[in-house]
């Protein structure tokens, strides 16, 4: 059987329920509630993981194509079904997961690992920082947060602990792991949150401001990145800290962690043409993606984001570095694309037919009728948002199901609207410290034994809220600064 019977079984009765049982409110179009429904039993499918997300996306566009709640016209049913995957910013995604298969395969990514250990791993707290600071410098070029954190920073973690015998199942965890693994994990929210390319579902974050604001608010990767710089620099520097407090490791110095990482490099010998070849690529894409060439010689010189991506992929495959054979076999770009391209879909004709326009306008009556100003509306709006990621196992899910109403309500009373898109787009990261099950990096990590669900769970829950004073604090601060409102 291809798909789980009970998470199945119980996504379709959602979505025959909205469809024929509920009645269609004043104010809706029969379509858009249709439509509504499919969406709805789609998510319910995700969360409940009734099938692969890419598989149970399919499954949505042939829906949508054969009901036609989009077009009366089966040839414009189909194409409005498909019509997402013309969408360049799903293409920018896919392409930078297939470009970071290189960061791992050339081995580049441990390599800078182990520098910084090598430099400032003396101090348990400085290899914590050594692992952060390796987060920030990949996560521009790794939209796959779990490629990053999980495939890349996980196995060097795990390895620094295992040379001080901090093993989970020799009950030694509480020596240096857990504070590592904790560190290496709530780094990873932190730097998903500060580039669009630094995890998969930020580009969506992107699409749906413009289709609420009516495309007059369209985030550019410079843009985001300045955005975010000042934020999530003080959360790097405040986060190990945190958990330090938490969770202080038994074991506080390390010289042989500075020794073992140098020892990892000697191993890796000196670098090779293919880590060279990745730092070039890794150099042009961050100076593309900056629009530094416009800023030099002028808008002529401007290249956009997605276009930036596929350079970076031609010149992984002419150097050699990246095979054809590569590209095809990095299953997460191609299901990425998939299932972005089918919820940008659904979340897209939900928009032009009205129903995100009539749920925000509910959510403000709501949220209005408490006689709030803006500023606590939209807190309280943004709060709601984030916690509701208790209750969803993927952030691209939680975000196809409400950024949009709830962006569009905290704009109807009354916050400015691109603070508050930059709020609820760092939001739409911060959600992913609460839960061992909220991003792809969470049950990696997790899984890994170094800390229980109680501590994971405490640790989520200060951490969201840190975060959450740090980027209304700093990040607001610095908005200011900027001339953004």
């Amino acid at each position: 059987m291809g798909f789980k019977p009970l998470p199945a079984a119980i996504a379709v009765a959602i979505a025959l329920l909205i469809w024929f049982v509920i009645p269609v409110p004043e104010g809706v179009t029969p379509n858009a509630w249709h439509l509504l429904a499919l969406f709805v039993g789609t998510i319910a499918a995700i969360i409940g993981k009734a099938m692969p997300i890419g598989a149970l996306s399919m499954i949505a566009v042939a829906l949508v194509a054969v009901t036609g709640v989009t077009n009366d016209k089966p040839s414009g049913a189909i194409a409005d079904a498909l019509s997402s995957f013309s969408n360049s910013l799903i293409w920018l995604i896919g392409v930078s997961i297939m470009i970071s298969r290189g960061i791992i395969k050339t081995g580049l990514g441990a390599r800078i690992g182990y520098l910084f250990i090598a430099v400032w791993g003396k101090k348990t707290i400085g290899i914590a920082y050594s692992l952060a600071l390796s987060e920030l410098i990949l996560a521009p070029v790794t939209p796959s947060n779990t490629a990053r954190g999980g495939g890349i920073i996980h196995p060097i973690m795990r390895a620094i602990a295992g040379s001080y015998d901090s093993d989970p199942e020799k009950g030694t965890q509480g020596r240096i792991g857990r504070y590592l693994a904790l560190t290496n994990y709530h780094a990873n929210p932190i730097t998903s949150a500060m580039f669009i390319t630094a995890t998969a579902p930020n580009p969506l974050v992107v699409k749906l401001i413009a289709d609420v604001t009516g495309a007059q608010i369209q985030l550019s990767w410079g843009t985001w990145a300045l955005a975010m710089l000042l934020p999530g620099l003080v959360a790097l520097a405040v986060m190990p800290l945190i958990v330090y407090m938490l969770y202080p490791p038994e074991i506080k110095s390390t010289p042989n962690a500075a020794q073992f990482a140098r020892e990892r490099l000697q191993q890796l010998g000196p670098i090779t043409r293919g880590e060279m070849i990745m730092l070039g690529v890794f150099a042009i894409l961050l100076v593309l993606w900056a629009g530094i060439p416009a800023m030099l010689l002028g808008a002529g010189w401007a290249v956009d984001a997605t276009t930036t991506a596929f350079i970076g992929l031609a010149l992984c495959l002419i150097t050699g570095v990246l095979t054809w054979d590569d590209v095809i076999k990095e299953k997460s770009a191609w299901d990425t694309i998939v299932w972005f391209g089918a919820l940008v879909m659904m979340a897209t004709f939900l928009n032009k037919l009205g129903l995100i326009t009539w749920f925000a306008k509910s959510i403000e009556t709501g949220i209005g009728s408490l006689g709030l100003g803006w500023m606590q509306a939209s807190a309280l709006l943004m709060l709601a948002y984030l916690y509701a990621h208790y209750a969803f196992a993927s952030t691209t899910a939680h975000i196809t199901a409400m950024f949009a109403a709830f962006y569009g309500a905290g704009l109807a009373l009354g916050a400015p609207a691109f603070p508050f898109a930059l709020m609820m787009a760092a939001a739409s990261n911060i959600m992913m410290t609460l839960t061992h099950y909220a991003t792809g990096t969470s049950p990696v990590i997790f899984g890994s034994g170094y800390a229980t669900l109680g501590e994971w769970w405490k640790t989520g829950a200060v951490m969201s809220v840190v975060l959450i004073v740090i980027w209304l604090v700093v990040g607001t601060t610095w908005w200011r600064v900027l001339g953004y409102w």
